[in-house]
């Protein structure tokens, strides 16, 4: 049995998602601000403890229609009539839900029995419905029309007392209904769970899911029948390392929690696992014995140490014949040593040789890496979650003894939230590729299948993406309010057949962006470039010239913008902003030529063939204007190209036009006077060669196109560029600049769209 899915409902800004679980390890990725954090305080809140649900975690486009509620309430003819006539369809849409869906094996039904839709199940998928809902909506009417009227009162009482002056204009709560929640949710709300019909479930519409409609008879379950069946443990991202943590013995339970020391989680699996004194077996009463040994002799110590003070003390008249005498005893505790910062300590190899040392060294365990330090905590945390569900040392002997709260249930579901806080690349890496290993490293677990771990883990670092298949990504994706009066919402993507098949898909993964970067998961928008030399100099136009794009994530992708058509199910998929910066690529009659309009010429940029703008003669893609370049294909999301075009530019006191045929000859046709002067090797040598030696347009174009096609080391000719001049105060190509700022308005509006923000305002400062 595992997790297939869960669909998440009016929970924060996610409105409505579909997120489908692998049976192992499933990754959430997305931009900031995509609704990760909310998926996972999600399945925290709803499956660990719905008392931390509060009026934040309603979606705030549904506020007003909760104020609506209370405000027909308060305008009705018969108030109370109207109380008792409350129910809950009046909250039909507004409640936060969650909704797991189960893979149960026939085999496994017993586990499930109150879960059941129906006497006709027998295996397959089984959903239930965790909802946040009134306890009684009758009694939550008259209870808030109560205070309402009380406050009412209250105020009619201080003005009719008020003296000349006196200024009453305090506003006394409740003021509205949702007001009146903020304070009594959980007094009048609760966590009710459903049966769901898996015959009646839908797919996902544009990654918008389909709940099914709870018919008006459904009852809830009694009791929590999800104790048994599933065990929730989390790292939340709230780690904090390197400050001083709360002791575990300072908690309740005893549990060190989210203590961030590594001798507190030691000293806590002690407590629940390794101690002696908690259901004692045959094998632990020899160190029993021996810790009342040690008693003895400490005892017997302490009484001779402090027999001159208590003998002092005996003197100032107490204790009297009849009061009690003073005696000092201990009692040894083996957890005591694990009691302080020094409890975990890291041994420091000693150097070789005829004159070492052969004493171990050792430090405390701040003395080792911050980086370090997390991931051991991190995987200390794992261990100490799988033996708890697995009821490792003492807490076995509570199955044994029949006890019903120590039944092993039999789903693990471990959330793990931003594991790369602390860790640096290669430490990340190790985590992701370890920690499932880590959760089913148990001699009943391993390949068993019926007792199943399911490991969520979400994330903003591409090194922790990388390292998983491509197939156990989930992206959040960022979508604007729908209407007026809505705010900006998410949807859930699954990665795993955007390239067509799971197998396709897969092969392109190990084959393609395996090689390159899992940088397009985390961005704002992203620029497909064509070569290194676009690579290193588009950066330092974005500073000199696009400030705001600097305020952005974006992503630079070098992948020959001819090939960027590879990356198109990805780029739709994930709803990106993209600028595709390539080049024309003539030719004719098969071989490279340089473009010239009026000459017959056909691209071979498979891109520009086959994606956008869909057009294979030079004469046409010369001729389209700005808006034939882009490709709308959703309310946030556009792609568009950008490549070589005719620009005027002076040569020999005379304004003439000139196409580049490559980003280099582009560059230096529209610096000119820059190119002239530099004292550069290679390709700038030969373009100021080229300048200096043609004065008329067609003779220095196809100069400038000779000497490219002669230098193959274009990454050579940009890092000259950065030695020789500031590429800031250079002349950016006439193409490039159209791409760059067609890129920067797209993201100002998808900031407006999604933020709901002024991006010129949030440019001043305000």
């Amino acid at each position: 049995m595992h997790i297939q899915f869960v669909e998440i409902e009016n929970f924060r800004k996610l409105e409505s998602v579909h997120i489908d679980f692998t049976d192992q390890t499933t990754l959430f990725v997305g931009a900031n601000n995509s609704g990760k954090t909310s998926a996972m305080v999600a399945l925290r809140h709803f499956l660990v403890d719905p008392k931390r649900i509060s009026m934040n975690d309603f979606t705030l486009s549904h506020w007003a229609k909760i104020k609506e509620i209370g405000k027909v309430w308060q305008t009705a003819k018969n108030p109370e009539q109207a109380a008792a006539d409350a129910s809950l369809a009046d909250w039909e849409g507004l409640l936060p839900t969650l909704d797991v869906w189960f893979q149960v094996e026939d085999t496994e039904i017993h586990h499930v029995s109150r879960l059941l839709p129906n006497l006709e199940w027998v295996g397959g998928l089984l959903g239930v419905r965790l909802r946040f809902e009134p306890i009684d909506t009758s009694k939550l009417a008259a209870d808030y029309l109560a205070n309402l009227a009380e406050a009412k009162a209250t105020m009619e009482a201080a003005k009719a007392q008020a003296q000349p002056g006196d200024d009453y204009g305090v506003k006394l709560w409740p003021q509205d209904l949702l007001e009146y929640l903020g304070r009594k949710l959980h007094d009048r709300f609760r966590l009710s769970v459903y049966s769901l019909d898996p015959n009646r479930q839908k797919a996902p519409v544009d990654g918008v899911a389909q709940p099914q409609p709870l018919p008006k008879s459904s009852e809830p379950i009694e009791g929590d029948p999800l104790r048994s069946l599933i065990r929730v443990d989390e790292v939340n991202a709230q780690r904090g390392l390197g400050t001083e943590s709360n002791r575990a013995e300072d908690s309740p339970s005893g549990s060190a929690g989210n203590s961030r020391k590594l001798s507190d989680q030691a000293r806590s699996y002690y407590n629940r696992h390794l101690d002696p004194t908690d259901r004692p077996q045959p094998s632990d009463l020899l160190a029993l014995r021996a810790i009342e040994k040690a008693e003895e002799l400490f005892n017997d110590t302490l009484s001779e140490s402090f027999a001159d003070p208590v003998g002092e003390v005996e003197g100032l008249g107490y204790p009297g014949v009849t009061d009690p005498k003073i005696k000092i005893s201990t009692r040894v505790r083996p957890v005591e040593g694990l009691n302080h910062d020094s409890a975990v300590q890291y041994e420091i190899a000693s150097a070789s040789g005829p004159d070492a040392t052969t004493t171990a060294l050792s430090l405390p365990e701040d003395y080792n890496g911050l980086g370090y330090q997390n991931l051991i905590w991190m995987v200390f945390r794992l261990m100490s979650y799988r033996a708890a569900w697995m009821r490792v040392g003492k807490m076995s002997r509570a199955i044994e003894a029949g006890d019903r709260e120590s039944i092993i249930p039999p789903l693990h579901l471990v959330l793990v939230e931003e594991p790369e806080a602390h860790l640096h690349a290669q430490v990340q890496q190790v985590f992701i590729r370890k920690a499932y290993k880590v959760l089913r490293n148990h001699s009943e677990l391993g390949d068993n299948k019926t007792l199943r771990t399911q490991l969520v883990v979400s994330t903003h670092s591409s090194h922790v993406a990388h390292e998983v298949n491509f197939s156990c990504l989930r992206y959040f994706r960022r979508r604007p309010a729908s209407e007026s009066g809505s705010v900006p919402t998410s949807t859930v993507i699954n990665l795993s057949t955007v390239f067509g098949t799971d197998k396709e898909t897969q092969r392109f993964d190990t084959r393609y962006l395996r090689a390159t970067h899992s940088d397009l998961f985390f961005a704002d928008a992203a620029i497909l470039i064509e070569g290194t030399a676009e690579r290193m100099l588009v950066p330092h136009f974005m500073r000199g010239h696009f400030d705001f794009l600097t305020q952005s994530y974006i992503t630079l992708l070098e992948i020959g913008g001819s090939h960027a058509h590879r990356l198109r199910p990805l780029i739709e998929a994930l709803g990106l902003v993209t600028l595709i910066i390539t080049d024309l690529d003539a030719s004719k009659e098969g071989e490279s030529a340089r473009p010239k309009p009026s000459d017959g010429q056909t691209t071979t940029n498979a891109t520009l063939k086959q994606w956008l703008p869909k057009t294979e003669k030079i004469d046409g893609l010369l001729a389209l204007g700005a808006n034939d370049k882009e490709l709308p294909a959703g309310p946030l999301f556009s792609v568009r190209v950008a490549y070589q075009m005719p620009v005027k530019i002076t040569l020999g006191g005379a304004e003439v036009e000139v196409t580049g045929s490559t980003f280099e000859d582009a560059l230096a046709l529209e610096n000119l006077s820059t190119f002239a002067s530099l004292n550069g090797i290679g390709l700038i040598a030969k373009f100021r060669k080229d300048i200096t030696a043609n004065s008329e347009a067609e003779a220095l174009c196809q100069a400038m196109y000779d000497s490219v096609r002669a230098s193959p080391k274009k990454a050579e000719f940009a890092l000259e560029m950065l030695e020789l001049k500031d590429p800031e105060k250079l002349v950016v190509p006439q193409y490039i600049w159209e791409g760059l700022d067609w890129l920067q308005q797209q993201l100002k509006r998808k900031q407006f769209d999604v933020l709901s923000t002024d991006p010129d305002a949030g440019e001043a400062g305000a």
